[in-house]
């Protein structure tokens, strides 16, 4: 709203000449990012405290080994608070005629009502198994990675130009290694189903998952800025895209509200932000990747999480070695740590360590390529 009034006065009365700084990437993407801020600490006491009145709490899994029960009656469903503030700022800091902005949008309503549901049914069975099974879960997920992928690749609504659509780019090489026409469109679901469900299964202990998606979002921030500027792009050899520079402000309003979130789920956490907040994030960073046309990039800046779902992934198939011990005394992989003995914070910083060098790792690529 902000930019578009503020476009409408700057070229309507002369006096106010100073509102072409909303014309500015930079500019919006602060604003945005304050704001979100702003909202999430402003808003985050009345909001856990409603939560709590309403009994919307965490019902924690109890481990022979390893006690939840500090956590047990904590806030949870706080993801709400992120969404609020990412889309209040925005609405106020978007161009919202943009096709990113608007396909953006609504990748937001689409997972909150997803992860608020299955939330809920967690809470209404008071169980933390109880919620939507895997099966519908996996089927909204890949139905909105092919309704995304249909959009991304259908020319006249795609906000990519055709010839580079369906084109495949890894980090660290210029040119796209693989046309896959149509094929893409499975490949989409794939990559939003995977991130949306890694970033998931990382939210288990105080502050672990929404640092390394401060991180991951910042990234991808700067992606954005590059490959929407014409300059920028040529200079690194990065292909163009028109207008995808207004993902810049999206992800400047959620690293903003991850901040603002992370002063309240830092240890002690004071509210968890519940599948709602990290299906919907993970949903929002895979969509963003789709967007740039930088899946692959989630390998690494998303490392973190990668190797959480990794983790899982190997218990469930895998299990046991060839001497017959489990893999993993416990997964997602922090778990392990846990029973193993490393204390919460011990373990959660050093996720965000990893997150930070991994992140740098990934802005690396822009020029190393």
């Amino acid at each position: 709203m902000l930019y578009h009034l503020s476009t409408y006065l700057y070229h309507t009365v002369a006096a106010l000449s100073f509102l072409r700084l909303f014309g500015y990437l930079s500019f919006r993407a602060i604003g945005a990012a304050l704001t979100a801020f702003a909202v999430t600490v402003l808003f985050g006491e009345r909001m856990i405290h409603f939560l709590y009145l309403k009994r919307i709490r965490d019902v924690p899994r109890e481990y022979v080994t390893m006690s939840a029960a500090d956590k047990s009656g904590t806030p949870t469903m706080g993801g709400l608070l992120i969404i609020f503030a990412v889309v209040t700022s925005m609405a106020l800091w978007c161009d919202l005629l943009s096709r990113f902005a608007q396909i953006v949008f609504f990748a937001f309503a689409w997972f909150t009502v997803l992860g608020g549901m299955d939330d809920y049914l967690k809470l209404k069975h008071a169980h933390s198994d109880r919620g939507l099974s895997q099966a519908t879960k996996f089927f909204c997920q890949v139905a909105f990675g092919l309704i995304l992928g249909a959009v991304f690749l259908m020319p006249g609504v795609s906000p990519v130009a055709p010839t580079i659509a369906s084109k495949l780019y890894l980090p660290f090489i210029k040119a796209p290694i693989l046309d896959l026409g149509w094929w893409y469109l499975p490949f989409i679901a794939f990559v939003v189903v995977a991130i949306a469900n890694s970033v998931n299964f990382a939210d288990g202990l105080d502050g672990l998952a929404i640092v390394p998606v401060s991180f991951t979002i910042a990234v991808y921030g700067v992606f954005a800025y590059v490959i929407g500027n014409t300059i920028y792009s040529s200079y690194l050899q990065f292909f163009y895209l028109s207008g995808s520079g207004e993902l810049t402000v999206i992800c400047a309003a959620i690293f903003g509200a991850s901040l603002g979130f992370l002063w309240y789920n830092a240890y002690p956490a004071q509210v968890f932000m519940g599948d709602v907040g990290s299906l919907t994030l993970g949903g929002i960073i895979g969509t963003l990747a789709v967007l740039l046309k930088q899946e692959f990039l989630f390998l690494i800046v998303g490392g973190v999480f990668v190797i959480e779902a990794f983790s899982v992934l190997i218990q469930e198939k895998i299990g046991v070695n060839w001497l017959g011990r489990r893999m993993f005394y416990r997964a997602p992989i922090h778990q392990t740590f846990q029973h193993r003995g490393l204390a919460e914070t011990k373990v959660v910083v050093r996720f965000w360590i990893i997150a930070g060098i991994l992140a740098l790792i990934g802005l690396s690529t822009l020029k190393i390529r």
